[in-house]
């Protein structure tokens, strides 16, 4: 993956920082050091944001290339899902689990300054509202996108410029995957976007207490997601039980092609590769900007 600063560009994706693991890489940090990170991040550097795969998410790379293309350009990955942390370990690979609705509320216990500007993508009044008092919120920049935003680039493009108008340390995706991830891309391509966009989803509706979250028990036991279904059957029945299974036919892939994937992730690496990478970026970068002024 490969990080936009002013007209240089950083290869994420080298050295020992990270895993390969199943069809995405994962930062090799736990809670405490992502935590760490995002909070170190100044907040008038350029725009980076973060992203949180889990089993639905990864299952989707397999086929929505929008999606592939979208994460690769993300400055931290990390996973979500206790359930894939249990095949990592059951493969050899240690993938350590930050879920994305722990870190949003780790940040707003710890780090976050209620006196602070803060933007949020998404949610509605009600979630807003009771956020901004359950923490004494005192500058929250909101903005609400309409419905269908996958397919609706200008609002995408409305949503990164809210963002880019109202520069905070911090800004919230919750519009769901893969829209919250085109909101943070949209945020890159400007070049005028500053601090740290989390992709997190419903992470703000646990906070709010506009949807309840799975006991602590159960998310130990990796079942928050019969919890999830429990709650909302109707919306989630297709992606846990349809869906969600076909995570071990794309393990056993894994598996099978690991030894290739090693040597793919090694030759990705290589400086030569690194160069043409980023050539790619520049020249789309160029084009994009050539076609805004058509």
């Amino acid at each position: 993956m490969v990080m936009a600063t002013g007209e240089s560009f950083v290869d994420r994706r080298t050295g020992s920082r990270h895993v390969w693991f199943l069809n995405s890489a994962f930062d090799k940090i736990g809670m405490d050091v992502a935590l760490r990170r995002i909070a170190e991040r100044a907040p008038t550097e350029p725009f980076a944001f973060v992203v949180t795969p889990n089993v639905d998410h990864l299952v989707r790379l397999e086929t929505d290339t929008v999606l592939a293309t979208l994460y690769a350009q993300a400055w931290l990955t990390v996973c979500d899902s206790r359930v894939l942390e249990l095949i990592g370990r059951i493969s050899g690979e240690r993938i350590d689990v930050t879920p994305g609705s722990d870190l949003t509320e780790r940040l707003f216990d710890t780090v976050i300054d209620p006196d602070a500007p803060l933007t949020i993508i998404g949610g509605n009044q009600e979630v807003i509202d009771a956020v901004s008092k359950r923490y004494g919120l005192t500058d929250v920049r909101w903005h609400e996108p309409p419905m269908g935003l996958r397919n609706n680039r200008e609002a995408v493009e409305a949503c990164a410029q809210f963002v880019a108008d109202n520069p905070s340390r911090f800004a919230f995706f919750c519009v769901g995957s893969p829209q919250q991830e085109m909101i943070a891309e949209a945020c890159l391509d400007r070049g005028d976007c500053t601090g740290v966009g989390l992709c997190v989803g419903a992470s703000l509706d646990f906070l709010a207490g506009a949807a309840e979250r799975a006991p602590v028990w159960m998310r130990e036991a990796r079942l928050e997601w019969l919890h999830r279904l429990a709650q909302e059957p109707a919306r989630m029945w297709r992606r846990y039980l349809v869906d969600g299974p076909k995570v071990l036919l794309l393990w056993r892939r894994w598996r099978k092609t690991r030894s290739s994937m090693r040597k793919l992730e090694q030759a990705l690496g290589t400086p030569d590769r690194v160069k043409e990478r980023n050539l790619h970026l520049r020249i789309r970068n160029l084009e994009r900007q050539l076609a805004s002024r058509d």
